[in-house]
Protein backbone atom coordinates (compact mmCIF):
# COMPACT_ATOMS: atom_id res chain seq x y z
CA UNK A 1 0.00 0.00 0.00
CA UNK A 2 1.47 3.30 -1.07
CA UNK A 3 0.25 6.15 1.10
CA UNK A 4 1.66 8.83 -1.17
CA UNK A 5 0.56 7.10 -4.38
CA UNK A 6 -3.04 6.88 -3.16
CA UNK A 7 -3.32 10.59 -2.26
CA UNK A 8 -5.54 12.64 -4.52
CA UNK A 9 -3.96 15.57 -6.37
CA UNK A 10 -6.12 18.70 -6.55
CA UNK A 11 -5.70 20.91 -9.61
CA UNK A 12 -5.72 24.62 -8.67
CA UNK A 13 -7.77 27.12 -10.65
CA UNK A 14 -5.97 28.39 -13.75
CA UNK A 15 -3.97 25.19 -14.21
CA UNK A 16 -4.66 22.85 -17.12
CA UNK A 17 -3.59 19.19 -17.18
CA UNK A 18 -3.54 17.23 -20.46
CA UNK A 19 -2.90 13.47 -20.54
CA UNK A 20 -1.70 11.95 -23.82
CA UNK A 21 -2.16 8.38 -25.06
CA UNK A 22 1.25 7.16 -23.88
CA UNK A 23 0.99 8.81 -20.43
CA UNK A 24 2.73 11.98 -21.59
CA UNK A 25 1.32 14.61 -19.26
CA UNK A 26 1.45 18.34 -19.96
CA UNK A 27 0.69 20.85 -17.21
CA UNK A 28 0.07 24.51 -18.10
CA UNK A 29 -0.15 27.05 -15.32
CA UNK A 30 0.38 30.72 -14.52
CA UNK A 31 4.18 30.34 -14.21
CA UNK A 32 4.79 28.18 -17.30
CA UNK A 33 4.40 24.78 -18.90
CA UNK A 34 5.98 21.39 -18.13
CA UNK A 35 5.79 18.04 -19.93
CA UNK A 36 6.85 14.64 -18.62
CA UNK A 37 6.40 11.08 -19.87
CA UNK A 38 5.28 8.67 -17.18
CA UNK A 39 5.37 4.86 -17.22
CA UNK A 40 2.57 3.31 -19.25
CA UNK A 41 1.89 0.77 -16.51
CA UNK A 42 0.08 3.41 -14.44
CA UNK A 43 -3.30 4.96 -15.08
CA UNK A 44 -4.06 8.65 -14.44
CA UNK A 45 -7.74 9.47 -13.89
CA UNK A 46 -8.96 13.08 -14.05
CA UNK A 47 -12.30 13.72 -12.35
CA UNK A 48 -13.18 17.40 -12.25
CA UNK A 49 -10.37 19.22 -10.45
CA UNK A 50 -8.79 16.04 -9.04
CA UNK A 51 -6.29 13.52 -10.39
CA UNK A 52 -5.89 9.99 -9.08
CA UNK A 53 -2.93 7.72 -9.89
CA UNK A 54 -4.05 4.08 -10.11
CA UNK A 55 -1.81 1.05 -10.47
CA UNK A 56 -3.35 -1.92 -12.30
CA UNK A 57 -1.43 -4.66 -10.45
CA UNK A 58 0.81 -5.23 -7.46
CA UNK A 59 4.04 -6.06 -9.28
CA UNK A 60 7.16 -4.89 -7.48
CA UNK A 61 8.10 -2.36 -10.19
CA UNK A 62 4.57 -0.94 -10.38
CA UNK A 63 4.48 -0.50 -6.62
CA UNK A 64 7.86 1.25 -6.73
CA UNK A 65 6.88 3.85 -9.33
CA UNK A 66 3.35 4.46 -8.00
CA UNK A 67 4.25 6.95 -5.27
CA UNK A 68 7.13 8.43 -7.26
CA UNK A 69 4.92 9.17 -10.26
CA UNK A 70 2.27 10.78 -8.08
CA UNK A 71 4.88 12.96 -6.36
CA UNK A 72 6.41 14.03 -9.69
CA UNK A 73 3.00 14.97 -11.11
CA UNK A 74 2.14 16.91 -7.95
CA UNK A 75 5.48 18.76 -8.18
CA UNK A 76 4.69 19.69 -11.79
CA UNK A 77 1.29 21.09 -10.80
CA UNK A 78 2.64 23.05 -7.82
CA UNK A 79 5.60 24.32 -9.87
CA UNK A 80 3.51 25.65 -12.75
CA UNK A 81 0.95 27.28 -10.46
CA UNK A 82 3.09 28.64 -7.58
CA UNK A 83 6.74 27.90 -8.42
CA UNK A 84 9.58 26.81 -6.16
CA UNK A 85 12.13 28.93 -4.34
CA UNK A 86 15.33 28.21 -2.39
CA UNK A 87 17.02 30.92 -0.37
CA UNK A 88 20.71 30.81 0.50
CA UNK A 89 22.74 33.04 2.79
CA UNK A 90 26.48 33.58 2.97
CA UNK A 91 28.12 33.90 6.39
CA UNK A 92 31.73 34.99 6.66
CA UNK A 93 34.00 38.00 6.37
CA UNK A 94 34.37 39.00 2.72
CA UNK A 95 31.82 36.46 1.44
CA UNK A 96 29.78 38.18 -1.28
CA UNK A 97 27.47 37.31 -4.15
CA UNK A 98 26.69 39.36 -7.25
CA UNK A 99 24.89 38.98 -10.55
CA UNK A 100 26.67 39.87 -13.79
CA UNK A 101 24.06 39.48 -16.48
CA UNK A 102 23.08 35.79 -16.34
CA UNK A 103 26.14 34.81 -14.26
CA UNK A 104 26.17 34.37 -10.51
CA UNK A 105 29.57 35.43 -9.15
CA UNK A 106 30.58 34.32 -5.64
CA UNK A 107 33.50 35.56 -3.57
CA UNK A 108 33.74 32.83 -0.95
CA UNK A 109 37.22 33.12 0.50
CA UNK A 110 39.11 31.66 -2.45
CA UNK A 111 41.84 33.47 -4.39
CA UNK A 112 39.45 33.74 -7.34
CA UNK A 113 35.73 34.41 -7.78
CA UNK A 114 33.52 31.39 -8.52
CA UNK A 115 31.12 31.88 -11.46
CA UNK A 116 27.94 29.97 -12.34
CA UNK A 117 25.85 30.21 -15.50
CA UNK A 118 22.15 30.34 -14.62
CA UNK A 119 20.40 27.24 -16.06
CA UNK A 120 17.52 27.65 -18.50
CA UNK A 121 14.20 28.18 -16.72
CA UNK A 122 15.68 29.49 -13.45
CA UNK A 123 15.81 33.00 -12.09
CA UNK A 124 18.54 33.95 -9.64
CA UNK A 125 18.21 37.08 -7.53
CA UNK A 126 20.73 38.70 -5.21
CA UNK A 127 18.79 41.13 -2.96
CA UNK A 128 21.85 41.85 -0.81
CA UNK A 129 25.56 40.91 -0.87
CA UNK A 130 24.99 37.87 1.31
CA UNK A 131 21.61 36.57 0.07
CA UNK A 132 20.86 34.45 -3.01
CA UNK A 133 17.34 33.46 -4.12
CA UNK A 134 16.95 30.68 -6.71
CA UNK A 135 13.44 30.24 -8.14
CA UNK A 136 11.78 28.36 -10.99
CA UNK A 137 9.00 25.93 -11.90
CA UNK A 138 10.99 22.66 -11.79
CA UNK A 139 11.61 21.54 -8.19
CA UNK A 140 14.51 19.28 -9.16
CA UNK A 141 16.41 21.96 -11.12
CA UNK A 142 15.89 24.60 -8.39
CA UNK A 143 17.12 22.26 -5.64
CA UNK A 144 20.05 21.00 -7.67
CA UNK A 145 21.32 24.49 -8.57
CA UNK A 146 20.96 25.64 -4.95
CA UNK A 147 22.90 22.56 -3.80
CA UNK A 148 25.69 23.23 -6.33
CA UNK A 149 25.98 26.83 -5.11
CA UNK A 150 26.03 25.69 -1.47
CA UNK A 151 28.74 23.15 -2.29
CA UNK A 152 31.20 25.96 -3.15
CA UNK A 153 31.69 26.60 0.58
CA UNK A 154 29.51 24.42 2.86
CA UNK A 155 29.05 25.74 6.40
CA UNK A 156 31.82 24.59 8.71
CA UNK A 157 31.11 23.65 12.34
CA UNK A 158 33.77 25.70 14.18
CA UNK A 159 33.08 29.28 13.09
CA UNK A 160 29.85 28.72 11.15
CA UNK A 161 31.25 30.34 8.00
CA UNK A 162 30.03 29.25 4.57
CA UNK A 163 26.99 29.17 2.32
CA UNK A 164 23.85 27.75 3.93
CA UNK A 165 20.14 27.53 3.25
CA UNK A 166 18.12 30.24 4.95
CA UNK A 167 17.02 28.89 8.33
CA UNK A 168 19.48 25.97 8.25
CA UNK A 169 20.89 25.18 11.67
CA UNK A 170 24.62 24.50 11.74
CA UNK A 171 25.75 22.47 14.74
CA UNK A 172 28.70 24.26 16.27
CA UNK A 173 31.66 22.42 17.75
CA UNK A 174 33.95 23.60 20.47
CA UNK A 175 37.54 24.12 19.38
CA UNK A 176 40.67 22.83 21.10
CA UNK A 177 40.63 23.24 24.83
CA UNK A 178 43.56 25.19 26.24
Amino acid sequence: MSRIGNKIITIPAGTEVTIGKTNEITVKGAKGEMTRKFNEGLEFKVEGAEITVVRPNDDKFTRMIHGTSRALLNNMIVGTSEGYKKELEMVGVGYRAALQGKKLVLNAGYSHPVEFETPEGLTVEVPSNTEIIVSGIDKQVVGEFAAVVRKVRPPEPYKGKGIRYKGEHVRRKEGKKA
